[in-house]
């Protein structure tokens, strides 16, 4: 999966859990949550739909490289590439 299949899914599910954000204005690099407006546990709900959708188990240690979109692309990314190699 390309780094821009993840980023679609995650914004999708970003855009489940914050409906009326403006995604397409969001910067890669900011607080999602600051620039989002969500909370903790919009953040274990992503966590949760990542897991359901792609198979990517997050340990909560790694919640905070989920900050920014383009870190949790990577962060995603990284992790499918570490388990197609099993």
């Amino acid at each position: 999966m390309s780094d821009v299949d993840v980023r679609a899914v995650l914004l999708e599910e970003i855009g489940n859990i914050a409906p009326e954000a403006d995604l397409a204005a969001l910067d890669p690099k900011a607080d999602m949550r600051e620039a989002l407006d969500i909370d903790s546990m919009d953040i274990l709900n992503l966590v949760t739909a990542i897991h359901k959708r792609l198979g990517v188990n997050i340990p909560e240690l790694d919640y905070p490289k989920l900050v920014t979109l383009a870190g949790a692309v990577a962060y995603v990314e990284a992790a499918l590439r570490k388990a197609a190699k099993r």
